[in-house]
């Protein structure tokens, strides 16, 4: 059906509805995970499909149970309407990848898309139409426990990700058996919570919202995202839910979306403790006219909605908008012509190829942090004895946040290690759990690292102290951790920790004790066999780091693309007490953004221009300057490299960050090889977006500095002047 067809068809089913069949449109209702119709907990969702009177259910799963709800919906209510099912399918159905901030660590969104790909298909085969993905917010916020579903701290590799995941999900064809619409979320500025806690307000300068916190969500647009959300934060002192500035003047005016915005659970109702709504009605009202357009979980809309629209708060048209994008969501998605799926070829465990998929993107997107002497990858064949200890060396608690329930558990990284040296003597000790003070176990782990000719330590954080409302005010390790690595470091035993976890973490107190320190994250089903590859360097690592790591926490926020100060530090200056600085702590993270080593080694030479100077009124017309950047292998192996363009303008009307990043590649190169990659700039890459709220974006004449390289220290560039 075209896109035209799908419009009469909408026009059709308004002229049919009852106003309360138009409300119940806006209606999303939870499900009891595991209870088919006729439960107990289940009964509210099945009388509104019967009256017609619900538009969405979500964490409905199982072919069987989708179907039997969805012919409740479609054979018994009066218009027939298809249910549209939603599920927050992050980084996995069945087969878990792993956490999207891993995923960034890649700089590659081939990653992304293989994950989007593989839970689609698995998604949609059991009944789910809709996954409440990608998350787009920026961070620079490691406290905050949902950096762990993000892209990290930078907007152009974000809106990078959510294009290609958006792509990933949807594909060419909603409509197809194995595509789901994609969700970018949350609408907006969430990451910038004050304190990292969860929920908490956000007041941010509209430039710093356009040039910082929009772009990824005007990439998924840009995408195709059929759905939007809105986010739980207040924004400049309007909640999100009730915000017509983001939610109407830009997202649906501004950018052309026609799809629907969806509210977070429970977030219309909860404008009430936010202090922007008096009753149950008004928060109805104020989300309803910002423009949400489907209601989760609460009710506010299908209770006092006819009310609303009576009075003349809620205006007809307006109820019709919102309808039709409901409407609309379901006509892309093909329920009408094919409401149900076919039970018999329900996707019911992960497949030997998505398992493939999975393991590949672990090893993509590990982070090799430190590697003195060479300690990595170790040599199966000199490798007598290898002790594998720590909370995490045989636990499945690898998959991460959001991992859905009955997914597969992970491979443990004992077993990967394992099976990856046949012939070694691999030991084992538990040394510490992972969160509390018993230390007993630490002596055997000290004894299996004397015995041994290296040993693995895998460290970290448990998945659940990462995601929604899992704040830390302390990034150090949990539990007696960091004594277990102190007391193994002693040994004299050649020590590599594998470091897994959902954010980043204070590390410095033990980093400089060890050999070598892998960043695994969260990797997902296939850990164990992934840490293994990058390990024996089956897989040599080339991720990079998507968020700065802080040497303590008293410096967050620090993130690489800061504004300068009046009064900057300069290591390498004079020193002087009256500059920006900490007393106690030395100047800039412990690993900075875009940060990753390998096991060759890599140059990265100054950009290439393909203009040395250029008009802003070229550039604001289309023109586009080319640069090329030459990169070599320097080492004795093959290996893959990350390569860096970061732009600066250091005279602006709006003071603008020390850098951004503005490009990136990732390309594998033979020993001795040499690239030349390219990018192409233009007044996106170079301009800034001002205060003003109506939205100005401006190319200021000047020199723009080109900065190119593999992480976000380069020092080298090049000169671009705009006339």
């Amino acid at each position: 059906m075209s896109g035209h067809d799908h419009e009469s068809r909408i026009e059709e089913l308004l002229g049919q509805m009852t106003v309360e069949e138009k409300f119940g449109q806006l209606q999303q209702l939870a499900w009891a995970w595991d209870t088919g119709p006729g439960g107990g907990d289940t009964a509210a969702a099945e009388a509104a499909a019967r009256k017609g009177l619900l538009g969405s259910v979500l964490n409905v799963v199982g072919a069987e149970v989708s179907n039997a709800l969805q012919r409740i919906a479609v054979e018994e209510s009066r218009l027939g309407i298809p249910l549209v099912f939603g599920l927050d399918v992050i980084h996995g159905f069945h087969t878990t990848f792993p956490i999207p901030l891993a995923q960034a660590a890649a700089f590659d969104p081939a990653v992304t898309v293989a994950d989007a790909e593989v839970s689609a298909r698995e998604a949609r085969s059991n009944g789910i139409h809709w996954t409440f993905s990608p998350m787009m917010d920026v961070t620079r916020e490691p406290r905050w426990g949902r950096i762990a579903e993000s892209i990290g701290e930078d907007p152009c590799l974000t809106a990078a990700y959510a294009a290609a995941k958006v792509r990933g999900y949807q594909g060419d064809d909603l409509s197809s058996g194995d595509r789901i619409a994609a969700c970018a979320k949350h609408f907006v500025a969430y990451g910038g919570a004050e304190g990292g806690r969860d929920y908490n307000t956000v007041d941010v300068s509209e430039q710093r919202l356009r040039n910082l916190y929009l772009p990824p969500f005007k990439a998924a647009v840009d995408a195709g995202a059929a759905t939007v959300m809105a986010a739980f934060n207040t924004i400049n002192g309007i909640p999100a839910h009730a915000n017509e500035h983001t939610l109407t003047d830009i997202l649906k005016k501004s950018w052309g979306f026609d799809g629907v915005v969806v509210s977070d659970w429970t977030g219309v109702l909860e404008l009430i403790p936010h202090g922007g709504a008096v009753d149950e009605a008004e928060a109805a009202r104020r989300s309803l006219t910002a423009g949400v357009d489907m209601e989760m979980v609460s009710t506010t809309f299908v209770e006092h909605g006819r009310h609303l629209l009576a009075s003349g708060a809620l205006t007809g048209e307006r109820l019709d908008d919102a309808v039709s994008r409901v409407l609309r969501l379901k006509l892309r998605l093909g329920l009408f012509e094919r409401p149900y799926v076919d039970e018999s070829a329900a996707l019911t465990a992960p497949s030997a190829q998505a398992r493939a998929a999975a393991r590949e993107a672990a090893g993509r997107c590990m982070v090799l942090l430190r590697n003195e002497n060479a300690v990595l990858p170790l040599d199966g064949s000199g490798l007598g004895s290898l002790a594998v200890v720590g909370p995490f060396a045989d636990s499945v608690d690898l998959l991460g946040t959001w991992s859905l329930p009955g997914a597969p558990e992970a491979v443990p990284v004992l077993a990967g290690l394992r099976e990856a040296f046949p012939d070694t003597d691999v030991r084992h000790a538990l040394g510490v759990a992972a969160e509390g003070t018993d230390t007993s176990g630490v002596a055997a782990a000290v004894a299996a690292a004397e015995a041994a000719d290296a040993v693995v330590l895998v460290v970290g954080e448990p998945s659940a102290l990462s995601g929604e409302a899992a704040v830390r005010s302390e990034l150090g390790l949990p539990g007696a951790q960091e004594e277990l690595i102190d007391a193994v470091a002693a040994t004299g035993t050649p020590c590599v920790v594998v470091l897994v976890g959902g954010r980043p973490l204070t590390i410095g107190g033990w980093a400089d004790k060890v050999a070598a320190i892998v960043m695994a994250w969260h990797p997902g089903i296939e850990a164990g066999p992934a840490v293994a590859d990058v390990l024996t360097g089956a897989v040599v690592p080339g991720g990079k780091l998507p968020v700065t790591f802080p040497r303590v926490v008293g410096q967050v926020p620090l993130y690489y693309n800061h504004e300068r100060t009046g009064r900057p530090y300069d290591p390498a200056g004079p020193e002087t007490k009256y500059v920006s600085k900490y007393l106690d702590v030395a100047d800039g993270p412990e690993f900075a953004f875009g940060h990753g080593l390998s096991y060759t080694t890599f140059e990265v030479d100054e950009p290439e221009l393909s203009h040395e100077r250029i008009a802003s009124v070229e550039l604001r017309a289309g023109a586009t300057v080319e640069v090329t950047v030459p990169v070599r292998n320097t080492g004795d192996r093959e290996g893959e490299e990350v390569v860096q363009l970061y732009v600066q303008d250091p005279v602006a009307t709006i003071v603008q960050p020390v850098r951004r990043l503005r490009g990136f590649r990732r390309v594998r190169l033979a020993a001795g090889e040499e690239q030349h990659v390219r990018f192409t700039l233009g007044a996106d890459d170079i301009g800034y977006w001002t205060n003003d709220p109506y939205g100005v974006f401006i190319v200021e004449p000047g020199e723009i500095h080109i900065h190119t390289g593999n992480s976000s220290r380069t020092q080298r560039r090049r000169t671009l002047l705009i006339t």
